[in-house]
């Protein structure tokens, strides 16, 4: 995916020459994403990964969302953001923090089932509730045509975990008449392994609006051995914590095609989190100093640190169900960095052409994310490092955008999967280590960044968030604002 820039470089200085000659006209404006690339240098956006680490170190050790430490790394950055002269918000949402109380079971014949409870916003009666189980003539149940001449009325359906969303099969059993729903799985919302990619949807327990278990196959069997009303009982009560983003966006530019950069601003509760993802937040940090809140550009930047992503990307995603579907189509693309200083670094852009092996989660990314792809894998070119793909997912903070249509791109430079021989001759590093030994780890510090990949990185970071504040056209550019047909996802 090398892009042909020295080519362009010389056409646009030949076309400039020509223009010089021959008209009084101005000159075009300089190229912003290299000027701002130039201005994000490795010392500028180390010195934040060196204050986070202060404030992980005077703050059990962390800054884990809902902690104290997440608390004070939201104040420095709003505070450095005010200083330079941007608005700040700092908008609150609510997140599901855990549970409390509650024996769920599901109780056939006298006997009590093992049953995970889908949606700790949503409990069943006092007593659980009780009535017949039914299924549909497909076992699936993803549509109203999976039931045909079957009736589910006033009864808890049973379907198994194949084929959509549990979101999905719920709309097609509450249309049917059913009261509640078992969903026949070996995987689990508290482990999902084995589950098909697309069951547990994101953010799918705030649209389960009826009681909704679920049971493995044994709990099944027990089921089709009985023709008579069984007991559901769901009755944990969730745990809700208050937590928050920063928002900083630029007053100059075009406010109908926003460019929205991110990475998320918690750790987890073992370690600082300085590469995951200090390391994302100090180079957007960076960017948006040193890009300023009115910059000579044609677009708006919004530049956004989330929090609870290590939760479930609860900040990102309560923020795109924030906004209305004009406000969606307000967004031209988004912009996100997550851990790019590996100790052990490889170079990688999120796949927004598909060209590598698709991820099962993703049938297709966004028209734009192509260009995105290209952009940053252009600059990483000239920056003497061949880049390579990361297949796209839903569990991180591009996931909210890309299922609204929007399109995405980003960059890492690896987590836990070891580095390959074929990397390690690319890249350098050790091949059968992992690309950050320290994730998710107390070792993961400001000891142990590779400042050489942070540097490159970072300035890819400014000159993607430059090229696109200047414009979103051209053969890497997103979809005018006329053909965007956003939705909430």
């Amino acid at each position: 995916m090398r892009i042909r820039w020295r080519p362009a470089v010389a056409a646009a200085v030949a076309v400039s020459a020509v223009v010089s000659c021959s008209s009084s006209a101005p000159a075009p404006a300089p190229a912003l994403g290299p000027l701002l690339a130039d201005k994000v240098t490795v010392d500028g956006v180390y010195r934040h990964l060196v204050e986070l680490q202060k404030i992980a170190d005077v703050n059990d050790g962390n800054r884990a969302d809902g902690t104290p430490g997440h608390q004070a790394s939201v104040d420095y950055l709003a505070r450095l953001l005010r200083d330079r002269g941007f608005e700040v918000q700092t908008p609150e949402f609510q997140r599901l923090s855990g549970s409390r109380g509650g024996k769920p079971a599901l109780t056939v014949s006298g006997r009590d089932h093992r049953v995970e409870q889908a949606s700790l916003l949503t409990t069943t009666p006092p007593g659980g509730l009780r009535a017949l189980t039914l299924r549909p003539g497909r076992p699936a149940g993803c549509t109203v045509a999976d039931y045909g001449a079957a009736s589910v009325e006033g009864a808890i359906a049973v379907v198994d975990d194949s084929g959509c969303s549990i979101v999905d099969k719920q709309a097609a059993a509450l249309a049917e008449g059913a009261v509640g729903m078992l969903v026949v799985s070996r995987a689990s919302p508290t482990k999902p392994v084995g589950a098909p990619p697309s069951l547990f949807s994101p953010g799918y327990y705030n649209h389960l609006t009826v009681p909704v278990g679920i049971i493995d196959p044994t709990a099944d069997a027990a089921l089709r051995r009985t023709d008579a009303p069984v007991t559901l009982l769901l009755d944990n009560e969730p745990v809700m914590t208050t937590s928050r983003n920063v928002i900083a966006q630029t007053r100059s530019g075009d406010t109908d095609n926003v460019v929205a950069v991110g990475a998320h601003l918690d750790s987890v509760r073992s370690g600082p989190g300085i590469n995951d993802n200090g390391s994302g937040v100090a180079a957007v940090l960076e960017t948006a100093l040193q890009l300023g809140p009115e910059p000579a550009a044609g677009n708006t930047v919004m530049f956004a640190f989330w929090g609870a992503e290590e939760i479930s990307t609860d900040g990102s995603t309560d923020y795109v169900r924030s906004l209305t579907g004009e406000q969606l189509d307000d967004i031209a693309l988004y912009l996100n960095f997550d851990m790019i200083a590996s100790p052990n670094a490889g170079y990688f852009t999120d796949d927004g052409d598909q060209s590598a092996q698709p991820g099962p989660e993703i049938d297709a990314a966004p028209d734009g994310s192509a260009g995105i792809e290209r952009t940053l894998a252009g600059r990483l070119n000239l920056a003497g490092v061949r880049p390579a793909d990361v297949p796209l997912g839903r569990n991180t903070d591009y996931a909210p955008f890309l299922a609204a249509g929007i399109p995405i791109g980003g960059l890492t430079t690896g987590s836990s999967q070891p580095k390959t021989e074929v990397q390690e001759r690319l890249w350098g590093g050790r091949a059968g280590i992992a690309f950050d030994p320290g994730y998710h780890t107390g070792r993961d510090t400001i000891d142990n960044v590779d400042r050489d990949a942070l540097g490159i990185m970072a300035a890819a970071v400014a000159f993607a968030v430059g090229t696109y504040a200047q414009s979103t056209d051209g053969v890497n550019g997103v979809p005018p604002r006329d053909q965007r047909h956003r939705r909430t996802p």
